[in-house]
């Protein structure tokens, strides 16, 4: 049984971001042109910019960046050992930053 309907989930999420939309449209007219700025420099590729997106999402731990970016990446031809490289990437650098902030709670334990 999978944890979410991730296709539903998706299109609820852009019905939301739709109504937001018309209370502020300013304000993703702003994020799209964030999130299409990457794709004008072209000095990475869609599928690439998607599995970075991707490895930030599970970061972030941002669900509806999740469903949009793993279906955008499908979509550009990322396969499942390129998604499964890409997120040990950033399971790897969530640790590392546990490891460097453990050293400030660490100095912060010895300063009290």
């Amino acid at each position: 049984m999978a944890m979410l309907d991730w296709n539903n989930y998706r299109r609820q999420l852009f019905a939301g971001v739709g109504e937001i939309g018309k209370l502020s449209p300013d304000t993703i007219k702003g994020y799209a042109t964030l999130g299409g700025a990457g794709a004008k420099t072209a000095h990475l590729d869609a599928k690439t910019r998607e599995l970075i997106a991707l490895a930030v999402a599970i970061s972030l731990r941002c669900d509806g960046c999740i469903t949009v970016h793993a279906a955008e990446a499908k979509k550009h031809g990322a396969t499942e050992g390129e998604l499964a490289e890409a997120l040990g990437t950033a399971i790897s650098v969530n640790a590392g930053a546990a490891l460097v902030y453990s050293t400030r709670a660490h100095e912060a334990f010895k300063e009290a």
